[in-house]
């Protein structure tokens, strides 16, 4: 049972008893003494009456109080739920975007070195198909315009011309010329070729990446270029026997 209640049922009880205490000691036919008791029986309960109108009052009024404390406390903690999942929502945001970039970049990157790869290797097919396909004619134009190309490549100096003026005069431009009479081949070792060079010139002055076979064109020429510059200057500097 209720504190209340029990308040309200012991100030009853003991009214009834005051009442009942009164009703058996005072006679049937005393009127006046009966109101008494009775006028001391409202004025006796009216007390407990109103202070637990006042208790439960003040009860009611505590228990609004802490439901407003716990509402608000809902309320905050709800807020901050909420600003949290907000903060981790952004947060996971940049996240992704910062992921997004990373992978946009890495992508750009790949493709750029995908093209200069493909960039590389076209230019070196270029370079590589130039210089397969570039050739010269097997006659004595041919032949000195090659020699000229390995010349330049070499270092060693020389002209179209001064190559042609001693050709014509050594051989004619007969690549398998040789001179049987001179005295080189008094000696053995005949001029042939070109430019009539000796085995011994040819093979010390030879230059790399021409035949080895005195009688080519081109690697008779390049070898007597090669010797007409370390002892002229130049082929064009010959004008005769050298």
């Amino acid at each position: 049972m209720p504190k209340n209640t029990r308040k309200i049922a012991i100030a009853g009880a003991a009214t009834l008893g005051a009442a009942a205490l009164a009703f058996s000691v005072v006679p049937a036919d005393a009127q006046t003494t009966t109101d008494a008791v009775s006028s001391a029986r409202v004025a006796y309960s009216a007390a407990p009456v109103q202070a637990v109108k006042a208790s439960v009052t003040d009860q009611l009024a505590t228990t609004s109080v802490k439901v407003d404390a716990i509402e608000a406390k809902k309320k905050a903690a709800a807020a901050a739920a909420e600003k949290k999942a907000a903060a981790e929502a952004a947060a996971k945001a940049a996240a992704a975007k910062k992921k997004a970039a990373a992978a946009a970049a890495a992508k750009k990157a790949a493709a750029a070195r995908k093209a200069k790869a493909a960039a590389s290797r076209s230019t070196e097919r270029v370079a590589v198909k130039k210089a397969a396909t570039k050739s010269y004619a097997n006659n004595l134009d041919g032949w000195i315009k090659h020699s000229l190309d390995i010349m330049k490549s070499k270092g060693i100096p020389g002209s179209y011309s001064g190559l042609h003026r001693n050709i014509i005069r050594e051989s004619s431009g007969n690549p398998k010329a040789i001179n049987n009479w001179d005295i080189n081949a008094i000696n053995g070792i005949p001029s042939k070729g070109l430019l009539q060079v000796i085995p011994p010139t040819f093979a010390a002055y030879h230059v790399a990446g021409t035949s080895w076979n005195i009688y080519d064109p081109v690697a008779n020429i390049t070898a007597a270029a090669n010797y007409a510059a370390d002892k002229y200057g130049t082929i064009d500097n010959v004008d005769s026997a050298y």
